[in-house]
């Protein structure tokens, strides 16, 4: 992976690293891939909390943040009082049933989910292991709310991060281990796309 990046960066082609990780925010994960080796600006990372955020602003909103705590610094400055939203990350320690139960109530009020994606699973060191998207629809069928999903594989997602860069679906491929939220996402909006096996694939 670091030969093919470090070709890519010295061609004349843009990069940036989309991803729907939400266990940190922008800058751990950029910490911590540069621990990796790979010397990556941070303007090259787009994540789905970024676009969580940049949603919440636009709507000016005041959420319930169930997130774990390392990602909580992409929302610097969001005020948590008399809170009008929920939102939904990769949150293994917000997971319990008291804390579902203030999302489920403020649902219940009419206020919307929005939930930074609804992937089934995720790969850890110890195996695959449930992600937030078993979460997401309990509150949905609780409720009887339709969450706005905004990362992969969202159209939405990609035309955000393609816009950073200046760059039209057809200009675009989209490299990725997901056959459902990177391939698929990525084709539904006109880019090519590139499958990796990986372990989760």
């Amino acid at each position: 992976m670091f030969f093919i990046y470090s070709r890519l960066k010295d061609s004349s082609l843009d990069v940036k690293f989309v991803t729907n990780t939400t266990k940190e925010s922008k800058n751990r994960l950029h910490e911590r891939i540069h621990r990796l080796g790979f010397n990556i600006q941070k303007n090259e990372i787009f994540t789905s909390l970024t676009a969580a955020r940049n949603l919440v602003d636009e709507q000016k909103l005041r959420p319930m943040l169930l997130l774990e705590d390392e990602a909580l610094e992409d929302f610097e400055g969001i005020s948590q009082e008399n809170l009008n939203s929920v939102v939904v990350g990769l949150a293994p320690g917000c997971f319990n049933y008291e804390k579902l139960n203030v999302a489920f109530r403020l649902l219940m009020q009419g206020y919307p989910l929005i939930a930074v994606h609804k992937a089934r699973y995720y790969k850890r060191p110890d195996g695959l292991a449930l992600g937030p998207g078993g979460f997401v629809s309990g509150l949905e069928f609780a409720t009887g709310t339709t969450a706005t999903i905004v990362g992969k594989p969202q159209e939405a997602f990609f035309l955000s991060a393609l816009k950073t860069v200046n760059c039209k679906p057809c200009e675009a491929v989209m490299i990725g281990d997901d056959l459902t939220d990177d391939v698929e996402g990525a084709n539904n909006i006109g880019m090519k796309s590139i499958l990796v096996k990986t372990a989760v694939h």
